[in-house]
């Protein structure tokens, strides 16, 4: 059975975006490109909100049509062109990126369906909107979070008003050279 795993770039005060929307307080370098890597290894779909889909819409396909592209842009540009997508949003009409599919409603009954299908993990990429439902709705079994070095005072959270609360255990951490420290929670059921 599949997981549903939340992947997530926070401030050490829990914020997933600046007041903005912003997400230049990353520290991303190598280090972090390489975890981030290893992340991706394990993921079957990638899971998208609205606003982080449509992020990845406008930007993925173009970085293939890129001749200066890295070697590591153009291998993801490449993983998430071919991959099938989920994005959750109740706005949308239609999602026309190659493998994509739209969850629009009965979103606990369609995770729930995927979850028990073979094959790699559900991770959900940022899209703090879409998380917070699906923490909301009890589906996420996993937390990857990278905790960056950075206090931001305000922004978009996750773990905010309306998620109750959730007991979790560590399974792994560690620190990167920037000061990141990349966690990974499983909840305890």
């Amino acid at each position: 059975m599949k997981k549903l795993v939340l992947f997530m770039h926070v401030s050490l005060d829990g914020y997933a975006s600046d007041s903005n929307g912003g997400l230049d307080w990353i520290p991303y370098n190598e280090e972090l490109e390489k975890y981030a890597e290893e992340v991706v290894s394990e993921v079957g779909s990638p899971v998208y909100g609205r606003t982080t889909y449509q992020m990845m819409e406008s930007h993925w396909p173009t970085v293939l049509e890129d001749p200066n592209a890295s070697r590591h842009d153009m291998e993801h540009a490449k993983w998430v062109q071919d991959v099938e997508k989920i994005v959750i949003s109740g706005t949308m009409d239609k999602a026309e990126w190659n493998n994509t599919m739209l969850i629009k409603d009965k979103i606990a009954e369609e995770i729930k369906a995927l979850k028990e299908q073979p094959g790699k993990n559900l991770v959900i990429f940022g899209s703090p909107g879409a998380a917070k439902t699906l923490l909301e709705l009890g589906l996420i079994d996993e937390f990857l979070l990278t905790i960056c070095p950075v206090v931001l005072g305000s922004g978009k959270s996750v773990f905010g008003d309306g998620v109750e609360k959730i007991r979790l255990k560590l399974l792994s951490s560690r620190t990167l050279k920037s000061g990141i420290i990349a966690t990974r929670y499983g909840v305890e059921k």
